[in-house]
């Protein structure tokens, strides 16, 4: 049972309603040439995203790139999880490495205007990710998931899963929406939440473990890939109806990362294989539901996103050219294939966002490395590199 520590300073976790995108740099930042890189991921948006490292944590502006904010900590403390939300003071803090700032079972909620810990969430066991909506904290353990009111550290639910060592979970961050998705209690299940309908779905997904999923932002639509990495599919939330299935390849490989295009029209894959796959999506969106906001007060400030609309993509997904022996030949030949494709080295772990810039992609490797691509959305094939940077050494990284 999680147990909840007051906050050290403040009644609650408080949002500042006009966040400052480029927040200020701690003064000891200076001698972190040494960093290790424990942890990468976006922000809400994408717009950002976050490194944890054996001295603290970083933050980089997406579009253009460039390194807005470092905390190294003066003892030299691990982060293996930071959290951020949105562009604004308040993240989520796990402590990581070989020396933890923090311990690896507990949340530090961290308010960097205060430059210290707000309030915090302690565990039993060691915690896998977080989650966070302003108006919302998700936690996710091996074999459970918390989830609770941002504005007073309330406990409003918690979900058993299979187990779950990589922390798997996604939430919506359309402000009128609250869905959540998690590994359910058997092999290659989906457990759907949409807390605004109070609604339980559970998808079959695969029939191999599940290994990497994605929502949409209203929460939609869910994409999905197990163990074997070789077919992504695409399901209706609220029925568990699936869409669309897509194929990365015919070899078994590790999905790193899933993401959808703001606008639902695109999908991005990454794998242990190199390829950064990019497939374009022809499905009907979930009827809107009022229902599904309600209940939902929060921290103040506002998504800024808005609910998406899926939309027909302009790109077909190319299929075999055997595909008019479908029901003939095996399934392998009639399966729809990525739009757009770029190559980075095998073996090392990306992942992948849309930028925003309209049919840009941003890529973050754990080797420390930042790529912005373009993609053709009419004609697809190779995707064409725009920038390229390194914030790490290569002698610095650690890809895990």
């Amino acid at each position: 049972m999680a147990t909840v520590a007051p906050p050290t300073s403040t009644s609650s976790p408080t949002i500042d309603p006009s966040p400052d995108p480029n927040l200020p740099s701690s003064p000891e930042a200076a001698n972190s040439e040494s960093a290790l890189l424990l942890y990468a991921g976006f922000n809400q948006d994408s717009g950002c995203f976050a490194v944890g490292t054996e001295q603290g944590f970083q933050i980089y502006n997406c579009d253009p790139f460039r390194e807005t904010f470092r905390r190294d900590f003066n003892n030299g403390g691990g982060i293996g999880i930071v959290e951020m939300l949105f562009r604004c003071n308040i993240l989520a803090l796990v402590g990581g490495g070989s020396n933890p700032q923090f311990p690896p079972n507990k949340v530090m909620i961290w308010d960097d205007h205060q430059s210290q810990c707000i309030g915090e969430l302690s565990f039993r066991s060691e915690v896998r990710a977080v989650k966070l909506r302003r108006d919302r904290i998700v936690v996710v353990l091996e074999h459970k998931i918390y989830v609770y009111n941002f504005g007073d550290l309330k406990l409003l639910h918690q979900i058993e899963t299979i187990a779950n060592p990589k922390g798997l979970c996604a939430i919506s961050h359309a402000s009128n929406s609250f869905v959540l998705a998690c590994p359910g209690l058997h092999k290659g299940q989906m457990r759907v939440e949409h807390y605004g309908l109070k609604k339980t779905k559970f998808i079959s997904a695969h029939d191999s473990r599940i290994s990497c999923f994605a929502l949409t932002l209203d929460g939609g639509l869910l994409a999905t890939a197990s163990t074997k990495g070789t077919l992504v599919r695409i399901f209706n939330t609220l029925d568990g109806t699936r869409l669309q299935e897509v194929r990365r390849g015919a070899d078994r490989a590790e999905i790193y990362s899933l993401a959808f295009s703001s606008n639902a029209q695109w999908l991005a894959v990454s794998s242990d294989k190199g390829t950064v796959h990019i497939f374009g999506l022809n499905v009907p969106r979930m009827a809107e539901d009022p229902r599904i906001g309600e209940g939902m007060q929060g921290v103040s400030g506002t998504n800024g996103s808005g609910v998406n609309l899926v939309v027909p993509s302009l790109g077909a997904n190319p299929g075999s050219s055997l595909s008019f022996m479908k029901g003939v030949l095996p399934k392998y030949f009639s399966s729809q294939w990525s739009f757009a494709q770029f190559h980075l080295p095998e073996g090392l772990q990306f992942l992948v966002a849309f930028g925003h810039k309209k049919n840009t992609i941003i890529i973050v490797g754990l080797d420390g490395s930042f790529y912005r691509l373009a993609f053709d959305p009419v004609h697809g094939g190779e995707m064409v590199q725009q920038e390229y940077a390194k914030f790490l050494k290569s002698d610095e990284s650690n890809v895990l």
